[in-house]
């Protein structure tokens, strides 16, 4: 009962440790005959690196990315896929400290309870570094789910400043600005890191995930619910608190006829970009594409509440190993800011279930 795996017929399992030698995963269920390449899994890790500004953590890790298995001639062959990335620039002796403190905000205590053993080398198995191989596996999901379905996510809240809906732009959200929509709020955003960086504190941060292309038909009434296992793959990643699918907590503040997604006849020669000229065209998306548990062809959306990073200089009130109060200040290189380098994680973790998702439909419906 080891928990290390993820999905049914799309099936990742990790491996590895924060200031272990390497962290890994094998991706099986994959169909053999698709292009597959090293530089194809590599841009998506590159989004998730570390270093690229004074707004993320500055471990350096190269992170490239290796292909053990399941590759011949740059096609899958339908056989398990390796993945390795080597650690390049892990610094335990910033948590020797740690070896006998527990973090608040962390998993230490509970780690330590469960196994009667912790890997206090920041943070061992309970570490954001495992979420590199996640990325890894997204990207082989992307290539099972075509250029047809485009997944992307963005920062869209960070402390208590929210981008601008009016301003939101796409095509503005990259790695170098924080994968923020709006160019206006970034400044700010930068500022308030910045203060927060200097008292030694962090912020919290917000994602909003959407993908665009999904046919209608994906998942299941009851136990394999789209819309639930979208909300265990966000949940598992680090950080998430809470998560919003379409309309989300504003559904309480309406009555049945405002969160209706009500219909109509396709027009003819209207496809709605839904697939089908015979898919009705949606009113509205309140449900955020999923109905009972199924695609409903429409956009698929989701908001994300990632708490303010753990790991901070200012002390904070804590136990040791043998209950006496004291104090722990957490020393090495973290995130300002978890929600910054999330989005990539978010967008693996949504390809990785529509991927698992579209398999599953093929294998039942055809």
């Amino acid at each position: 009962m080891s928990f290390n795996s993820f999905g049914r017929v799309l099936r990742y399992t990790s491996w590895g440790e924060s200031h272990g030698v390497s962290v890994g995963c094998i991706v099986d269920g994959v169909p053999p005959r698709i292009d597959l390449r090293e530089e194809d899994i590599q841009r998506d890790i590159d989004r998730r690196r570390s270093g690229l500004s004074r707004h993320t953590s500055q471990r350096r890790e190269g992170d490239k990315v290796k292909i053990l298995s399941g590759v011949f001639e740059d096609k899958t062959t339908g056989s398990p896929i390796a993945l390795e990335i080597v650690n390049e620039d892990a610094r335990s002796k910033d948590y020797s400290e740690l070896a006998r403190l527990y973090r608040p905000g962390h998993a230490d205590y509970v780690t330590e309870r469960k196994y009667g053993i912790r890997d206090w080398r920041g943070g061992g198995r309970s570490s954001a570094r495992e979420t590199v191989m996640r990325v890894a596996a997204g990207a082989i999901a992307r290539k099972i789910l075509g250029c047809s379905i485009v997944i992307r996510a963005a920062v869209s809240q960070i402390g208590d400043l929210a981008v601008c809906e009016e301003r939101w732009s796409w095509d503005s959200c990259s790695v170098e600005n924080l994968f923020c929509p709006d160019v206006e709020t970034l400044a700010s955003w930068q500022s308030s890191l910045d203060v927060a960086r200097r008292a030694g504190t962090s912020l919290g941060g917000r994602i909003r995930a959407q993908a665009c292309g999904v046919p209608a038909g994906w998942g299941a009434p009851l136990y394999g619910k789209l819309d639930a296992d979208l909300a265990a793959a966000m949940m598992g990643i680090n950080a998430v608190k809470a998560i919003e699918i379409g309309a989300g907590f504003d559904v309480v503040s309406r009555d049945g006829v405002a969160n209706a997604d009500e219909m109509a006849a396709a027009t003819a020669g209207d496809e709605g970009g839904q697939g089908s000229r015979s898919d009705p065209n949606f009113l509205a998306n309140n449900a955020g594409g999923i109905l009972g548990g199924i695609s409903s062809g429409q956009e698929i959306y989701f908001s994300l509440a990632l708490k303010p990073t753990s790991s901070i200089r200012k002390p904070l009130r804590t136990v040791d190993k043998s209950g006496k109060d004291s104090f722990v200040e957490t020393r090495g290189r973290h995130d300002p800011c978890v929600a910054i380098r999330a989005v990539p994680i978010v967008e693996a973790m949504f390809a990785l279930v529509l991927a698992d998702h579209k398999l599953l439909h093929r294998a039942q419906c055809g």
